[in-house]
Order: C-alpha cells, then sequence, then structure tokens
C-alpha cells in the first residue's frame, strides 16, 4: 500500500500524459505473464514470435526483457521519465531516458532482488553505454511490436484523456480519481495506492501527479517517482473490445443508411479519426469525409478536434439503431 500527500496546490496540477514508454514497459509485461492479460491475448500471438527472433524478448541477453519482470516484480523507475506535454513521442521519451543520471540507474538497479544477470550487470557497470543499447532496444521493439497498432492505441488513450479532463473540469480531483480503478482511492488529501514497489513521494508543492492512461497496465495500476513528479498509470477506458476484429455490417441498417455509411458507423468503436476509418474500412479519406457529414447531418455522428486530428464518435442515436439492428 503506497499513501502520497497532496497539497491543493498539487492537486490543482494534476495532469495526463500519453507515454510510449508506459506502453512498452506495460507491454513486455503483458508478454511476461500473458494468463494475466486475456484482453492483450490477440496481441500477445501476433508479436510474440517476431520478437523471440529479434533477440528482444525471453532471451538472457535482452537488456529490456532483464529490467522488466514479471508483475509484482519490482520495474526500475528510470524506465519511465515523467513524460513531457501531453503526447510527446518516442524520440523525446527515450531522450530523457538516455539523460539519466548515472546514479539513478546505479541506485535503482540496487532494488532488483538476487544476483544481477550479465545484461543488467554491464549497464550497471557503465549506465551511459547501457542506457544507449536500452534505446536500441526499445526502438526495435517498438518497431515490431507497437507501432503497426499505435494510431489505434492512440486514439483509445487520447479519448480517455478528454473522457478524464471532462470528469476533472464537472466534478472536481476527488471524483476523478476515485473513478480511476479499485486500487485507487482518495480521502484526506491523500492519494492511496494498493501496489508493492512504488516509491512515490509525498506531494507538496512541486509540479503535481502525472496521469498516464494506458492500453496495456491492465487489469492493475502502476505508480513510480522517478524524476520530480510522481505518477500514476491507470488502465484506459473502452479495452474490453481493442482486439476484436469487426462484426461486419448489419444488413438491416446497411439498407437504411447504405452500406458504406453503415460500416462506418459500425467502426466508430470510440473517438476515431478519419485516417483510421479510412484504413478500417478501405475507403478512401475522401469518400469517409462525405460519409461522416451525412451521418452528422442525420444526428448519429459528433466531431470534435484533438490538435490537428478530427475525431468523431457515435451518438446515443446511433448507439441505439445499431442495438435495433443488431
Amino acid at each position: 500500500m503506497v499513501a502520497i500527500s497532496m497539497s491543493a496546490g498539487a492537486v490543482a496540477r494534476i495532469r495526463f500524459a500519453v507515454s510510449c514508454l508506459w506502453e512498452v514497459v506495460a507491454s513486455v509485461r503483458v508478454l511476461r505473464d500473458p494468463g494475466d492479460h486475456a484482453v492483450h491475448l490477440p496481441w500477445v500471438r501476433r508479436v510474440r514470435r517476431p520478437l523471440i527472433e529479434a533477440g528482444l524478448i525471453e532471451a538472457d541477453g535482452a537488456l529490456l526483457w532483464q529490467l522488466v519482470p514479471a508483475p509484482p516484480g519490482y520495474l526500475a523507475d528510470f524506465l519511465t521519465p515523467p513524460p513531457a506535454g501531453l503526447n510527446p513521442d518516442l524520440v523525446a521519451e527515450l531522450a530523457a531516458l538516455r539523460a539519466t543520471p548515472a546514479d539513478t540507474v546505479r541506485a535503482h538497479l540496487d532494488l532488483y532482488p538476487g544476483d544481477r544477470p550479465p545484461a543488467l550487470a554491464t549497464l550497471y557497470a557503465d549506465p551511459p553505454a547501457g542506457l544507449r543499447h536500452l534505446c536500441e532496444e526499445i526502438e526495435a521493439y517498438w518497431r515490431i511490436a507497437l507501432a503497426p497498432h499505435w494510431p489505434r492505441l492512440r486514439l483509445l488513450l487520447d479519448a480517455d484523456v478528454t473522457a478524464r479532463a471532462r470528469l476533472l473540469a464537472e466534478d472536481g480531483a476527488a471524483v476523478l480519481l476515485n473513478d480511476l480503478h479499485r486500487q485507487v482511492r482518495w480521502e484526506d488529501d491523500t492519494l492511496v495506492v494498493a501496489q508493492r514497489h512504488c516509491l512515490a513521494p509525498d506531494v507538496a508543492n512541486g509540479p503535481g501527479l502525472v496521469m498516464v492512461p494506458s492500453v496495456f497496465v491492465w487489469p492493475s495500476v502502476a505508480s513510480v517517482s522517478a524524476g520530480d513528479a510522481p505518477q500514476l498509470a491507470y488502465p484506459a477506458r473502452g479495452l474490453g473490445t481493442l482486439w476484436e476484429p469487426s462484426n461486419g455490417v448489419p444488413d438491416a441498417l446497411a439498407v437504411v443508411l447504405g452500406r458504406g455509411r453503415a460500416r462506418l458507423l459500425t467502426e466508430l468503436t470510440g473517438p476515431v479519426s478519419n485516417t483510421e476509418l479510412a484504413r478500417r474500412s478501405g475507403m478512401s479519406p475522401a469518400g469517409v469525409s462525405q460519409h461522416l457529414t451525412a451521418l452528422r447531418a442525420a444526428g448519429l455522428v459528433v466531431t470534435h478536434r484533438r490538435g490537428r486530428t478530427l475525431l468523431s464518435a457515435r451518438t446515443d442515436l446511433a448507439e441505439a439503431l445499431l442495438s435495433a439492428t443488431a
């Protein structure tokens, strides 16, 4: 059990961040123990063999693999430095990881139990060189395991941030924090996290808590204190159908709307960009845009802007229509 005291000022500085490194680390834990992460088994089946063939997992010399034990083993905080901004890319996060002071790397490695395997011993002996090698491994892991799926994962994470930020604005920090996960509760100005191996400090007047929605941290939460700000990674909403194939277009809905518009409506399982809809449906971006315009006019779709991206989602009317024709 971890208790993090937070001042009123620290609560006011709660912020969100989507982190590539968090997804790397959490997804390695899924590969370590896939039986405890049933929702991600379709992903595990797709990526395990290519990762093994690349020597990135299930190998004694794989540094990332040795640094990320199966839950609930200790995970070095330096692997997930606080993300800078809302959506830092992998390049920016790896730069922060490579800049980790050698003393910090060694202090965190000292917390691992048992004898130090050769890969970790090499990192301990020369942290700057070890971190460069680690970042190269992470880049290779990312290309194989996560980059092909990142547009879809990113949209889900962005949608969670949008929903949580609205909850924070409407109901305040206490409701937001108590809505995150069964292992997290906010009471008496203290954030209590039911988790082992957390070194998160009290937050008096620092930069505040960084809340990181994650796809692969499910079904648990994770918290660390690397850098100046504690972080709390929690499962993003909408994971239940993330890897499910499309069930096709109901014939009755296709008769009413036309097959193209019905297909788009069934693919709108969460806020989705035009580019992602084009990829899922096989339509051209122009065709997707034209159909979405008609669906918005009919009150079946709403669209909002997130940065430079337009995200569309089904309305309650659309949900009722899909339920009636399923």
